[in-house]
């Protein structure tokens, strides 16, 4: 399949509107007030020379090695880019991670309730701050474990964004059975099992490479076996009847935007990679911002020929789609067309 590229048209302000409550359920709680926040970080440390140039920095990764975030200008989101946005609750499982951050900050600009699967709720106090139920649910939970994963907490979900993730390369991360294998492969299997049949759409962030994994480069990125698992959990998406769609990133730039709170998150931008390549057939090799793949998992949460297929995305220099969604399904059909 060829690729395509677009243009981003200018973001337009809105004002937030409300919505009717929904059910509240015993195992959610609002975000209690914003802890202090601090500028220090972590560091990751690569087993061997060459990681640094082939290590997929995951969506849900949280090393300190990122780049600064540079808040050029306010990037806000045109609610008109989604439809019937009161009627929806989506549930983002890897919502503090480089990805995940960005994902629910979208979420919340253009007021579309969304709950958030965790395993440690205060991350979400610091990256979110205080908002209300109404808007922002969140619940405690391991997709490692699929006792923690009970059924009440779907209750009324009609959306997901999976972008959970961990280094491709031992690091500090990998502490606490955070391995590629458990996160990758047994969280998402236990996450798609335990998921209601009533759900509308499930995305799922991925990588590139991963039907590829015995090739070069990418037999290097694999050594540790996280593009095998990659794709053991989107095989297992696939075979589960669930309606999905697959997102896969090239190297991930732009972040993880850690230890900041919401506004600087509204305010991050893609400097100047903000137009969008979109492939098919794991054909793509490149770069993309962590905020255009935040982006593609939304827009592609209500494009309906999206459904059951797999996509490829990088970002390049120039400017590109930003929140429209005309231009966001013209890049996905130009891409699965050629």
């Amino acid at each position: 399949m060829a690729t395509s590229i677009f243009s981003f048209a200018p973001l337009v302000h809105f004002p937030l509107s409300t919505t009717n409550p929904p059910t509240r359920l015993p195992l959610f709680t609002s975000l209690p007030l914003p802890l202090p926040l601090t500028s220090s970080s972590s560091s990751s440390s690569s087993s061997s020379a060459f990681t640094s140039f082939f290590l997929v920095r995951n969506e849900a990764s949280l090393s300190s090695s990122s780049t600064s975030i540079q808040a050029l200008t306010e990037e806000a989101v045109d609610t008109s880019d989604l439809t019937s946005s009161s009627s929806k609750l989506v549930l983002v499982v890897g919502g503090t991670g480089g990805v995940g951050q960005l994902v629910v900050a979208s979420l919340l600009k253009r007021n579309i309730r969304s709950r958030l699967l965790l395993r440690d709720l205060d991350k979400a106090t610091k990256l979110f701050g205080k908002q209300d139920e109404n808007s922002l649910q969140v619940v405690k939970g391991d997709t490692r474990n699929a006792e923690d994963l009970d059924p009440s907490m779907f209750e009324g979900v009609t959306h997901v964004i999976c972008c959970t993730g961990t280094t491709a390369f031992p690091s500090k991360r990998w502490s606490e059975e955070n391995t590629p294998e458990k996160v990758d492969w047994e969280g998402v299997k236990n996450l798609i099992s335990a998921l209601p049949s009533s759900v509308k759409r499930v995305v799922l962030v991925s990588s590139v490479g991963v039907t590829k994994s015995n090739e070069l480069p990418w037999s290097i990125m694999n050594l540790f076996g996280v593009l095998k698992y990659k794709k053991m959990g989107e095989d297992f998406l696939r075979d589960s009847g669930l309606p999905f769609t697959i997102i896969r990133p090239g190297r991930l730039t732009d972040g993880p935007y850690t230890s900041y709170d919401l506004n600087t998150l509204l305010q991050a931008t893609a400097g100047e990679r903000r137009a969008v390549v979109i492939g098919q057939g794991d054909k793509l090799v490149g770069e993309v911002s962590r905020l255009v793949v935040a982006e593609a998992c939304i827009q592609a949460l209500d494009i309906e020929f999206t459904q059951g297929k797999a996509y490829e995305i990088n970002s390049v220099k120039g400017d590109g789609p930003g929140s429209d969604p005309l231009q966001w399904r013209e890049l996905f059909k130009v891409a699965e067309s050629k």
